[in-house]
């Protein structure tokens, strides 16, 4: 019986969700590191950022490999870079090897992103495919709510909060080796993964019109998603008085919880409606946070999270299914990895930002302007969105 009828879609979700799990994982982490090595926010932000460029980095330069290789050789590769960001962290070594272990981690989140959000979908048995469609963003975003929160409770609960995390995803990430190796290749006639060849995402003409409003949605929800993965656990704990690590990783984790759910949402609304709706909540959610920054009030931070990881999941969900549904199959993995180039961006340079003004400003008020901004982005995105809704979508994610 071939895997499109044995569950392999949530088979190579689960690969999906280990891998994403482990560019989180030191999340809750940051303060330890921080008091350890007596390095600034500042640096926390880069170490973060670090991640992201190399994500893009493999996105522009590798990111429709899979289109040509096959999907299993690729998320092969990117579990054994995995692997190695881990061993990094084990390690300890100061800042080289955690910069070392971030950049792996991007290198591998950047080869999973577009190949698995692809495998998963094309694991689906007929009549599957929206159900595909959610399990491949949940995924992506469940994974990296469960990194701080692993991180978060083994750190607070466990012996040696800076290695076990670590070595219990090493252990994952082996069970997730073993899921992908006992799927089948999804890709027609694939080639030899060292015929593979550096070359660009592509955007076929067909996506182009799709493509745009659902990229400006996903830029503003990584954004607010990079917030609090990176500069929300310092300002939980040096701003908050929040020392418990769990409670740290588990308000990250409420974020892209809420992202999930938000994702649920979009097959009732449909692409056209969940798009600018999302937008609508991330300017709720920014709302929220700019107030826990200026009154530093705890439930606020919680709701933001909730609030605005749902908006996330809202656009995300609906972007990824938009072009998705409008590229042709031969350059699927390619536009997909388009879309997530554009979103990494809006997780990364933002973030750098409030480091860069966290010094002469401080971290509240250097976050205050990052919302301001990102309000804005968000408004121009959902106005946009509102008068030349995505078209060219057969379903609404469904």
């Amino acid at each position: 019986m071939p895997d499109r009828q044995r569950g392999g879609y949530l088979r190579a979700a689960g690969a999906f969700a280990v891998c994403m799990a482990g560019t989180t994982l030191p999340t809750p982490l940051y303060g330890l590191y921080q008091d350890e090595l007596g390095f600034s926010e500042l640096i926390v932000t880069v170490v973060f950022a670090v991640y992201a460029f190399g994500v893009i980095g493999v996105l522009l330069l590798a990111g429709n490999v899979s289109d040509t290789v096959g999907r299993r050789p690729v998320l092969l590769c990117g579990l054994g870079l995995a692997a190695l960001s881990a061993v990094c962290f084990l390690l300890e070594g100061g800042l080289p090897l955690l910069y070392l272990g971030r950049l792996l981690s991007g290198l591998s989140a950047g080869l999973f992103t577009g190949a698995a959000t692809a495998y998963v979908m094309e694991c689906a048995p007929p009549g599957k495919e929206g159900r595909a469609a959610f399990a491949s963003t949940a995924a992506n975003m469940g994974g990296l709510g469960c990194g701080p929160l692993l991180a978060g409770l083994l750190a607070q609960y466990a012996p040696m909060p800076l290695s076990l995390p670590f070595v219990v995803h090493l252990v994952l990430v082996g069970l997730a080796f073993a899921m992908i190796w006992s799927l089948a290749e999804t890709v027609r006639a694939p080639k030899a993964l060292h015929t593979a060849r550096p070359q660009g995402p592509s955007l076929p003409p067909e996506v182009r019109k799709v493509f745009v409003p659902a990229a400006l949605a996903a830029f503003v929800g990584f954004s607010l998603l990079g917030v609090f993965t990176s500069v929300s656990p310092a300002f939980l704990t040096h701003t908050l008085d929040v020392t418990n690590l769990a409670l740290v990783g588990l308000i990250v984790f409420l974020a892209f919880f809420a992202s999930t759910i938000g994702q649920l949402l979009v097959s009732r609304l449909g692409v056209a409606r969940a798009l600018p709706l999302g937008c609508l909540l991330l300017i709720a959610g920014l709302g929220l946070l700019a107030g826990a920054l200026a009154w530093e009030k705890l439930p606020l931070v919680v709701l933001s999270a909730l609030v605005g990881g749902a908006g996330q999941g809202l656009a995300l969900r609906a972007a990824v299914a938009g072009v998705a549904a409008a590229a042709p199959e031969a350059h699927r993995a390619g536009v997909i990895s388009s879309l997530f180039v554009v979103a990494y961006t809006g997780i990364s340079i933002p973030v750098i930002g409030i480091g860069v003004l966290s010094e002469p400003l401080g971290l509240e008020e250097a976050g205050l302007v990052f919302i301001g901004v990102m309000v804005l982005l968000a408004a121009a995105a959902g106005t946009y969105l509102v008068r030349r809704p995505a078209v060219g979508v057969r379903h609404g994610g469904s």
